[in-house]
């Protein structure tokens, strides 16, 4: 009853006109149907009987089309924004009457209406009322009907070009014509000849992706959505540095899975992020082999509030832990994780967040007692380069010894699997972060080693977007009005996406052979110089012009190059049954050596001085210090 007050009067009005325009449709339908069974021979002899069998029986079978209309909703269908979903609702009401007119003609109706008639009423009555509420949301998106609806016009200073005349293309097209907040779209671009000259919507494919620029200039385009989900890669990046070089504003779908689904008023599109300027290929994941050793185990993730560790939460959830624990030292993300999977989840969810450092092996000793996780990631350290070349001592506190306790702790609390995050940093350290992350990745050797636990890391480069990255420091130098300050013209780095990072390490961690170093495939470096040209222009700047590129010089550990693997990996190194991830060949440890070695490096971090780098060094030989930067 509540519902019925809730109707307005011009709704009302609304339905009743759409039952009585139904009621006609179904009575056309049935007379039509048998017309059509009689071949429009209606001075047939059998015909006068038919006819007046079917007058007899109209009125129950149009009242039972009409309950089931009623029934299943027919009239609360906004048409507007209707989609496949709802052509499919309309058969299963239009299926239930017709098999019950079957029936009923079978077992009651003396004389037998044909049951083709029937068929062939049921399929006019779906054409006839689904075509009905087409043409009527095609004559409302018509000119001539928006101007009957009192709608304004489109603003003729934004006009909008699709890339992409595919499914997502035309879904594009229509929210845009849905709201008019999107802008209004002129013109498509695609790489299929067979769409050139095509219209979807209403609107025209002029042109081919290349000519994306040539496209915007002669219709004046204001605004750029690119609405090809399937496009990934290189390609991605070729197509968005064309729309950016057009100075439009550019946008892509905010979530593709909407594709095909009804028009959302909001957030359809979403601005590029940097993420979008080096897109790679998706990583394919071996998802039964990641469940495996997840799936309704305790996993505990070291670092768990920070920009990797975070990740390694939300992609552990998708596979369904009995428990997760977020270990950090940091309460304030690791709160923040914690009310984000809640709300994505729910509030039961196994979750539980545990303050603490790595530095306290009594504190790790608890939680392995209380919780007894079997699978580790540890994402915990220390990773800002120049940082740590002032405080080295708390580079190994933390990222050396603080593993070492970790290791120690999940050894004697029978973990089964350690995955240790390293980095290309490890490799060739001129850092002190780096030399103490190949440290680490000595240490899950040694433990591999001589313990039951299956122990690896997983090394790979520059993940976008993660605390201190090169892009997030450009785009706040960009909003101030520059200069874009950059350490060398010829710097380079390996670049991957947060998510992409953490499920490889998932895949890493499936394949687990204990001592292996993983070390994921980063694609081709990137020359710095050109993201920070392509961020610049994405941001309606000119390099140069009016936004100043400041060389700076290398900061102290800091390299032009980074490496993924040292010079006696690189022959050995192998691929893995995944096509992005390699395994290092392990290298000989002196253990007793290498121990002695571990002592001493912290009886030196005692004191923040020159004797912590010197260790380093002993310890690593390959190790080249930055001299001249420590300041105790």
């Amino acid at each position: 009853m509540k519902n019925i007050k809730k109707i307005t009067p011009q709704v009302g009005l609304r339905r009743t006109f759409l039952v009585v325009l139904d009621a006609a449709l179904i009575l056309f339908s049935f007379y039509f149907a048998l017309l059509l069974r009689a071949d429009g021979a209606v001075e047939a002899a059998w015909w006068p009987h038919n006819r007046a069998l079917l007058y007899e029986n109209l009125p129950w079978i149009t009242a039972l089309y009409l309950i089931s209309f009623l029934v299943g909703g027919l009239y609360s269908i906004l048409w507007k924004y209707a989609g496949e979903r709802d052509l499919i609702r309309l058969a299963g009401m239009i299926a239930v009457p017709t098999a019950v007119v079957y029936f009923v003609n079978h077992g009651l109706i003396h004389g037998v209406l044909f049951n083709s008639a029937n068929c062939m009423a049921a399929v006019l009555i779906f054409l006839l009322v689904g075509g009905s509420r087409l043409a009527w949301r095609l004559f409302l998106n018509h000119p001539i009907g928006e101007r009957v609806r009192g709608v304004p016009s489109k603003d003729p200073n934004r006009p909008v070009m699709i890339v992409g005349a595919g499914e997502a293309g035309a879904w594009a097209i229509n929210v845009c014509k849905s709201n008019e907040s999107y802008g209004h779209p002129v013109a498509a671009v695609d790489d299929d000849p067979a769409k050139f000259g095509q219209t979807i919507h209403g609107v025209p494919v002029r042109g081919t992706l290349e000519q994306i620029p040539q496209v915007c200039e002669r219709y004046n385009i204001h605004s750029i959505i690119i609405a090809i989900p399937t496009l990934k890669g290189s390609k991605l990046n070729h197509v968005i540095d064309l729309c950016v070089s057009t100075h439009c504003a550019v946008q892509v779908l905010s979530d593709p899975q909407l594709v095909g689904s009804g028009t959302p008023q909001q957030g359809a599109f979403r601005e590029l992020n940097p993420a979008d300027f080096l897109s790679r290929e998706e990583v394919t994941l071996d998802t039964d082999q990641i469940s495996g050793y997840l799936t309704g185990k305790t996993v505990l993730v070291t670092g768990g509030g920070g920009s990797i560790g975070s990740e390694l939460c939300r992609q552990v959830m998708r596979f369904k832990p009995g428990k997760l624990l977020i270990f950090d030292i940091y309460e304030n993300c690791a709160y923040e994780l914690l009310m984000e999977l809640q709300q994505k989840y729910g509030r039961d969810i196994p979750v539980t967040v545990l303050i603490g450092s790595i530095r306290d092996k009594k504190r790790l000793d608890e939680v392995f007692e209380t919780y007894h996780p079997t699978v580790v990631f540890h994402a915990a350290a220390h990773k800002h380069v120049p940082l740590m070349e002032v405080s080295p001592a708390e580079a190994v506190k933390n990222n050396v010894l603080g593993t070492k306790n970790l290791l120690v702790s999940a050894s004697e609390h029978d973990v089964e699997r350690f995955v240790q995050l390293s980095t290309d940093k490890a490799v060739n350290p001129t850092s002190v972060m780096g030399c103490t992350k190949r440290i680490c990745e000595m240490l899950i050797q040694t433990f591999a080693g001589n313990t039951d636990m299956k122990c690896v890391a997983v090394r790979f480069g520059n993940v976008l977007g993660s605390h201190g990255s090169v892009i997030p420091l450009f785009e706040a130098q960009i909003k101030k009005g520059g200069p874009v300050t950059l350490t060398d013209p010829n710097i380079e780095r390996y670049f991957m996406t947060i998510p992409e990072a953490a499920q490889l390490v998932l895949q890493a961690g499936a394949l687990a052979e204990s001592g292996n170093i993983y070390v994921l495939d980063m694609g081709e470096p990137v020359k710095i110089m050109d993201l920070a040209k392509q961020l610049i222009r994405f941001y309606g700047y000119e390099p140069g012009v009016n936004m100043e590129i400041k060389i700076v010089g290398l900061r102290p550990g800091e390299k032009l190059y980074e490496e993924l693997m040292m010079d006696e990996e690189q022959d050995k190194m192998r691929r893995t049954q995944h096509n992005k991830i390699f395994v290092a060949p392990p290298k000989d440890i002196d253990l007793a050596r290498f121990y002695v070695q571990l002592q001493d490096l912290s009886a030196a971090a005692a004191h923040n001085d020159e004797g912590v780098v010197q260790q380093l060094a002993k310890m690593i030989p390959t190790f080249t210090p930055t001299r001249g930067n420590l300041k105790t």
